[in-house]
């Protein structure tokens, strides 16, 4: 396997996103696996930024959308207006017609307006007044959104959040980072300067071969284990879906691809794992225990 693409497109976006190597694979991972990405944190961390990073980056067509409590599902994916002088309507499209869609802070819309964004994620194409109008590809939604208990804020309903293949945080950078951030060059500049390492068919070639990794039977086993444990543990009000299965498996499908392998191990899983089920699982007793990813990993045994 060629793994030059994946370190430049790496090296590139931690140029910008300093000193969270870590968050950067995992949304590289979420895009090669053809899912949506959602970064929920503090706003000022580099949640946009990573974002546009990620456009540039891969060289894809970029729209930004920035959320707000009046905001209507015309106003994202499009509308029909009757045109005179053709007697016929015609479709002004939308921002949703792009390949990366950033819908900035979208916990900040009511309900309907995010509802607006499911057929658009799970289907990549816009019904408007009867008539389907399929997206391109490849096609992307990266969506932030602010912790829940800040003002003004519309809880992601669970069937919106169940669209996104993981959730990330950036979090505050550590010392050495924040140091070379406050004395480099401004986030926007850099973003400027940004070239595209690749081209949207490199970009397809790529999730085609995150497709073809190796995945073991005994993978598979471990996998359905940890659903299973998911479902039937009465640890958490509602198991995963098969759905959350297999973003799972596609995900450490990816993360087992950047890593330089050709074939899946139980690490890939366990390495993506908290991000995949973060968003899908709510405990089923009075508060979710900080270390229960872990004691999920530790309660299913690896085949």
């Amino acid at each position: 396997m060629n793994h030059g693409h994946i370190d430049a497109i790496l090296a590139s976006l931690n140029q910008v996103i300093l000193g969270k190597d870590h968050a950067v694979k995992l949304a590289l991972s979420c895009l090669l696996a053809r899912g949506h990405l959602l970064i929920e944190d503090l706003p000022g961390v580099g949640k946009t930024t990573l974002a546009h990073a990620l456009a540039a980056t891969l060289g894809l067509k970029f729209q930004r959308v920035q959320f707000t409590s009046d905001m209507l599902p015309a106003d994202i994916i499009g509308v029909s207006i009757f045109d005179r002088e053709l007697q016929r309507f015609t479709l002004h499209r939308g921002p949703v017609f792009t390949q990366l869609l950033l819908a900035d802070e979208v916990n900040r819309a009511s309900p309907r307006t995010q509802s607006a964004l499911l057929e658009v994620m799970e289907e990549q194409q816009v019904s408007i007044d009867g008539e389907t109008y399929p997206l391109t590809s490849p096609f992307f939604v990266i969506a932030t959104q602010n912790p829940t208990h800040q003002i003004g804020t519309f809880p992601l309903p669970e069937s919106q959040l169940d669209r996104f293949l993981m959730r990330i945080s950036l979090g505050y950078p550590n010392t050495n980072a924040e140091r070379a951030l406050l004395k480099g060059d401004d986030r926007r500049q850099l973003l400027q300067q940004l070239q595209p390492v690749i081209e949207p068919a490199t970009l397809l070639n790529l999730q085609h071969t995150v497709q073809m990794q190796t995945v073991s039977d005994a993978l598979i086993d471990y996998v359905q284990a940890l659903l299973s444990h998911t479902r039937h543990s009465g640890q958490f009000q509602n198991g995963l879906s098969p759905r959350a299965g297999l973003g799972l498996l596609h995900a450490a499908q990816a993360w087992s691809f950047i890593s330089g392998r050709d074939y899946v191990m139980p690490e890939d899983v366990q390495a993506v794992l908290p991000n995949v089920i973060g968003h899908r699982l709510q405990s089923g007793r009075s508060a979710m225990q900080p270390d229960w990813v872990q004691s999920l990993v530790d309660a299913v045994a690896i085949p």
